[in-house]
């Protein structure tokens, strides 16, 4: 859906494009009867559009008609089409879903509402939590209707298409929004052409500069790269034929998406990618496919380590082909896909297919088995209260990077690129997961934090008195299916020991923010946080936090604010008869930016054991015969409650001024897997955002882990928290935490 508005409309055809809609319908095959009922759709949307255009000027009935074409390029069946067509109708018309309903069914109408954003969205929500409530509901009217998706894909791909017209801030926002969640979705339900435009669109507009110049090197190219697909395609199919004579020979080249990750992304150059050019061999059985992958190993010479069988091991979106990459007699690789017409038809239209080739995925129990992800997604969210998990987990579950690894058995297990041990065991089952003890990678112990790579056999090591999981696991683990049987493990197993944890992250966030009240006043307190979010005691609230399916730290901005609210209603009114002004200590201002209340021309030094840095919030303690030492208020040498602590009269109150300009030296800590480069890789990373090194040693832990102290000059508590994000991208880096060293 794209802001409708009245604007002069730009000469468009008269049809709005239907035509050309009603062309593709008739070459499908469409029955009379459904071409009436969708063209009564068309009128019926263009009446409802009426007077409404298109930020590009266009009447708005031309999107839905687009979105309908999409759809209809894929063999998508009437009630799609219609619903495409009335997709918007609801949202942006004062047309009801009750109208829909009657004029068009049932089944129109749930896909039109599947397909509707949430109406009413609450001023306080943030667009972030809008995208997020609009992803929840699009996921739930997914595991009722699949087709929800996919007409959402397609009115996606078309606003992606006339994405120029929107603002600056809107492309980069649409275009990430495409990239992180409606490509991987896309991948997931195997429509492969859906997936490969969004990504090339959104790069298109994430870095206009990367995509103008792997297209403008391709297109400067193209006649040589043309002719060469071209030779090569003729030599496979002139041999092919000999033996297979109805084997079909296709070539093509790799999409600026995929050519981008793995030149930008990546780090390699076009020429160290194997796959620009692929050709791909199509035939009747799986036996000529295997047959065919002897003929093009005996043309050419493969390279080592890239053949990948995904026909005996399909992906999980059910995509099965044989894949290798061989060398031209010119030198240049290429990659060689073989697959029947029926994986041929999966690997293009994906779900799709189903709708396209009458059940030719395999039966509606296959059907029923491909969307069996859906409602495991739903179920394994139950657990957990945050609406962004579902988008995290379309983030890293649905990465088109993959690993397969075997159990000892030879079953076939496949995860995310980057998914560790605790991730295997969970996918074996749930049971085997909360059993571990351990592991071995190809007969040898491994730790549990190992990400798997292709191929490796892994024994899982359990005990017939398990303990459980760990929670350091829920840190381990890349899947939401394994992080949700972990956290529902501890939700029924460990309640008095969630309780404890989670009672303890309160008091440390508590005390971290300040948040101080005698103990009746904190019970109310905590209780109506509790009562809030749908907790019916404190207990219940803590156990929550404990086991990991309350996100404390999203939600203590707010308590932050209920605190200061409530504490600014508890001060006492001032007496009238008291003095309007009050004596006020002095303030005085330091050489090194500091204000401090009460003391004249003090030394100031700053604390070693919590290095404070300017945006911190800070206090003083007078030291005999040194000045002031400045600490950070959260330091855990300062007394939670200054009153109550020895000498209280030696804590004065300091603050940054707000123009401070200087450089300050803090120690990170930086918690990491053991590997040959990292110290190189660290080091490199924080050279790159120009920050100066003044010391560097390291520190052996158990489990092939390693802490990296590092003393680096920065100029603020933003800076450092910047310099802290980009370190935590190194590859291995577990934590990067301010040490008082």
């Amino acid at each position: 859906m794209e802001s409708n508005q009245t604007m002069p409309t730009v000469d468009t055809p008269a049809d709005f494009g239907f035509s050309a809609l009603l062309e593709t319908l008739k070459k499908s095959n469409f029955p009379p009867e459904e071409i009436e009922r969708i063209t009564a759709a068309f009128d019926f949307a263009r009446n409802a559009h009426e007077g409404q255009c298109r930020r590009s000027g266009e009447p708005y009935i031309i999107h839905p008609v687009a979105v309908a074409g999409i759809l209809a390029e894929i063999g998508m069946d009437g009630d799609s089409i219609c619903a495409a067509l009335l997709h918007d109708v609801i949202e942006d018309t004062p047309v009801t879903d009750q109208q829909v309903r009657a004029r068009f069914g049932d089944s129109v109408e749930q896909l039109v509402d599947g397909v509707t954003k949430i109406g009413q969205i609450p001023f306080s929500m943030s667009q972030e939590d809008q995208q997020n409530e609009n992803i929840r509901k699009m996921f739930l009217a997914m595991s009722k209707d699949i087709r929800v998706i996919i007409i959402k894909l397609a009115d996606r791909i078309h606003n992606m298409r006339t994405l120029k017209y929107m603002p600056p801030e809107k492309q980069r926002f649409k275009a990430k929004e495409t990239l992180e969640i409606y490509a991987p979705i896309a991948h997931r339900l195997g429509i492969r052409a859906f997936k490969e435009e969004l990504e090339d669109l959104a790069i298109r507009f994430l870095d206009p500069v990367a995509y103008d110049e792997i297209a403008k090197t391709l297109e400067s190219q193209v006649e040589s790269r043309q002719a060469f697909l071209e030779q090569i395609r003729t030599e496979i199919q002139d041999r092919v034929r000999k033996d297979v004579p109805n084997a079909h020979v296709t070539g093509r080249i790799k999409s600026v998406h995929g050519i981008y990750r793995k030149t930008y992304m990546r780090g390699k150059t076009m020429d160290e990618i194997y796959d620009i050019y692929a050709v791909r061999i199509i035939v009747d059985s799986v036996f000529e496919c295997y047959y065919c992958l002897g003929i093009i190993h005996d043309m050419f010479n493969p390279l080592p380590g890239r053949f990948k069988d995904y026909i005996s091991t399909p992906k999980p979106n059910m995509y099965q082909s044989l894949h290798t990459t061989v060398i031209g007699k010119q030198g240049v690789p290429f990659e060689v896909q073989i697959r029947t017409w029926q994986m041929h038809h999966t690997a293009e239209y994906g779900i799709a297919a189903h709708w396209k080739y009458k059940l030719g995925i395999g039966g509606k129990d296959k059907f029923e088995e491909r969307l069996a992800w859906i409602r495991q997604l739903l179920e394994s969210q139950k657990e957990s209260d945050d609406v962004e998990e579902i988008v995290n987990v379309i983030k890293s579950d649905f990465s088109p990077d993959e690993v397969f690894a075997f159990t000892p058995k030879g079953d076939v297990i496949s995860l995310p690129m980057g998914a560790s041990i605790v991730d295997f065991a969970y996918a074996i089952h749930s049971a085997v997961g909360s059993k571990m003890i351990g592991a071995k990678v190809d007969g040898r112990i491994t730790p549990l934090d190992h990400q798997i790579n292709n191929g490796e056999i892994i024994e899982i090591l359990t005990s017939s008195h398990p303990r459980g999981p760990s929670r350091d696991w829920l840190k381990i683990a890349k899947t939401s299916s394994a992080r949700s049987k972990i956290k529902s493990w501890f939700k029924k197993e460990k309640r008095d020991e969630n309780i404890v944890e989670g009672r303890a992250e309160m008091e440390r966030e508590f005390r971290r923010n300040n948040i101080v009240l005698p103990e009746k006043q904190m019970q109310d307190f905590l209780q109506k946080i509790a009562e809030r979010h749908h907790f019916a005691t404190t207990d219940d609230l803590f156990a929550a936090i404990g086991y990991g399916g309350f996100a404390l730290n999203k939600y203590i901005p707010r308590i932050r604010d209920d605190y200061n609210k409530l504490v600014k209603e508890s001060e006492p009114p001032k007496p009238e008869e008291a003095p309007t002004l009050l004596p006020q200590k002095k303030l005085t201002k330091t050489p090194e930016g500091i204000i401090i209340e009460g003391i004249d021309n003090c030394l100031v030094k700053f604390s070693r054991c919590c290095d404070p840095l300017p945006g911190d919030e800070i206090i003083g303690f007078i030291t005999r015969g040194h000045g002031v030492s400045i600490h950070t208020r959260n330091c855990s040498n300062v007394p939670k409650n200054i009153a109550l602590a020895p000498e209280p009269e030696r804590w004065v109150n300091a603050w940054w001024d707000k123009k401070v300009d200087a450089s300050y030296r803090v120690t990170l800590a930086c918690t990491c897997i053991n590997r040959v480069g990292m110290l190189a890789d660290l080091s490199g990373q924080i050279a790159n955002m120009h920050v100066m090194i003044h010391s560097i040693f390291t520190k052996e832990m158990k489990d092939s882990r390693t802490v990296i102290y590092v003393t680096v000059t920065v100029n603020s508590a933003e800076h450092l928290k910047s310099l802290s994000e980009k370190l935590k991208k190194v590859k291995g880096i577990l934590s990067v935490e301010r040490s008082g060293l």
